[in-house]
């Protein structure tokens, strides 16, 4: 049992001193792209801190970039690293949907219900 704990303290420091490497498209300084750079950087002040790199790239100044990373919408978060990769497209104002999309919560389970459950018979 000791060993188990051990591996699982282990794995715990190594996700928790991942590094981050996102990157963000806008389109320039409208309200919706303003929003999305304000949440994002928050979320990642909050739960990577000191932990993460955001670049953030308008689709209007770097046309290139943007065509290279397929981007068809903005604003468009990219999670380069860790792996895999991941888009996040759209309203990021949601932070729950963020952090799961970053793989930084895990998806809700029925298993506490059925536990509940058991604890009732």
């Amino acid at each position: 049992m000791k060993d188990a704990t051990k591996d699982f303290e282990r794995a715990l420091r190594e996700l928790e001193s991942e590094r981050y490497v996102l990157r963000l498209y806008t389109t320039g300084m409208t309200p919706r792209s303003m929003r999305a750079v304000e949440s994002i950087k928050a979320i990642c002040e909050e739960h990577l801190k000191g932990r993460y790199e955001l670049e953030i790239i308008d689709i209007h100044e770097q046309p290139v970039l943007a065509r290279g990373d397929q981007i068809i919408a903005a604003p468009t978060l990219i999670k380069r690293l860790p792996e895999p990769l991941r888009r996040l497209i759209g309203d990021l104002s949601d932070s729950e949907r963020v952090l799961l999309g970053l793989d930084l919560r895990p998806v809700l389970e029925e298993q506490p219900a059925k536990d509940a459950d058991e604890e009732n018979n």
